[in-house]
């Protein structure tokens, strides 16, 4: 009835917000690990980030890698590292991959060696107009979302180059025996590692060609400054609190007005009135030298897989090279034997005629000197007939050779 229809309905919404909801490890400033539930729309609230960009998180769909600057956080999907960086904690799709656990204890340790050394959020930054001078005492700590940051490159990085250097140890050897015998195994081997290599060379593309992009637009790499945005909003807010408290002690609502709008009119561009920098954009010095470290690298194991291609090039190119010269010598041998059974057939017409049923001296010799020449006869038909092919074979094959038909 319909109360069972409702039931039912009920029941799917939540088999579909259980679906929806999943585990995420959550990895925070202090370093201490914690898986929490959490479904898409609670981890949207939570970094401010629209459902397309958590689609690019999701195991089950593919997609290029990519990094994604965000208001309040960064996305980060490099292989196998899939992220969501904030200013203060970093979200994993939690997983039992070997690698992932790995990664965590990586990003763990680097986020523990550098709490003691990370200061406050409201001393993080120091605003002159357009300026922020930023101090950190005698070393500088990168801000927590850009410690975060390299880890994942370093270990998708890292991920790549041991797949490189593993593809390395075992296609120079495979391709060496391929030049010294070609057989269907050895073939079949090199024909596996070619698919390897096309493949880990068009992902290790995708990532150096994410760093690229992002290094040539400076706005995208001014979006990851989350924590300098959080400070340059905290700087802002009080500053406006101060400012409305000052106004409303001292001066009356008109004078407040026209204050209110000198301010307006002397706010620097890019500066909106709720304490958002809009346009503003800060100094990106840290984060591309960061990211310039991994291109290299990047573009460091891509140029390994470009030298094991041209190596792959060069063995195919040498192979076919040799088939040809195999070919070369078959059809060769086909010319050889081809003119050898002309010459042999002219040898076969001769005895041929020899063999018809007429009446000859050869064949009816009369007293014994007449049969001791028709031995004679008949030695000197038989040899000469075989000297005669045999120079007929010997001139044809000189008239081969002279005119580039045989080597």
């Amino acid at each position: 009835g319909p109360g069972g229809g409702v039931v039912r309905r009920k029941a799917g919404a939540a088999a579909a917000a259980a679906a929806a909801s999943r585990e995420w490890l959550v990895v925070p400033a202090s370093g201490r690990a914690r898986v929490e539930e959490a479904g898409k729309h609670a981890v949207m609230a939570r970094t401010g980030l629209p459902a397309r960009d958590l689609r690019v998180l999701d195991p089950l769909l593919s997609y290029p890698s990519t990094i994604l600057g965000r208001e309040r956080a960064i996305v980060v999907n490099l292989e196998r590292v899939k992220a969501v960086i904030t200013a203060a904690e970093v979200l994993l799709p939690n997983s039992k991959d070997p690698d992932f656990a790995r990664f965590v204890r990586d990003l763990q340790a680097r986020v523990l060696t550098s709490a003691d050394q990370a200061i406050p959020l409201e001393s993080a930054a120091i605003s002159y107009g357009d300026t922020v001078i930023r101090d950190y005492g005698s070393t500088k700590v990168l801000p927590f979302e850009f410690r975060a940051l390299e880890v994942c490159l370093e270990s998708a990085c890292r991920s790549l180059e041991e797949e490189t250097v593993t593809l390395e140890k075992e296609a120079y050897p495979a391709l060496d025996e391929l030049t010294s015998k070609i057989s269907t195994l050895n073939l079949e081997r090199v024909r596996q590692i070619k698919s390897r290599l096309v493949a880990i060379s068009g992902r290790v593309q995708k990532v150096r060609d994410e760093l690229e992009h992002l290094l040539d637009d400076e706005m995208d790499m001014a979006e990851m400054y989350l924590t300098e945005k959080l400070a340059r909003e905290d700087i802002s807010e009080t500053s406006s609190r101060v400012e409305v408290d000052d106004h409303d002690h001292d001066h009356d609502p008109s004078q407040l007005e026209e204050d209110m709008d000198e301010d307006y009119r002397s706010e620097p561009a890019g500066t909106a009135s709720n304490g958002s920098f809009i346009g503003y954009k800060p100094n990106i010095e840290e984060l591309e030298m960061l990211l310039e470290a991994y291109f290299v690298q990047i573009d460091g194991t891509l140029n390994k897989l470009s030298h094991l291609r041209e190596y792959v090039d060069d063995t195919e190119d040498y192979i076919n090279i040799m088939l040809d010269d195999k070919q070369n010598q078959l059809l060769q041998m086909g010319v050889m034997l081809s003119t050898a059974t002309v010459v042999i057939t002219a040898g076969v017409a001769v005895v041929g005629l020899f063999g018809m049923n007429i009446g000859i001296s050869l064949y009816t010799p009369v007293g014994e000197e007449q049969t001791r020449a028709a031995h004679v006869k008949f030695w000197e038909t038989t040899f000469g007939t075989i000297a005669g092919c045999t120079i007929l074979y010997v001139i044809a094959m000189g008239w081969g050779k002279r005119s580039g038909l045989l080597q």
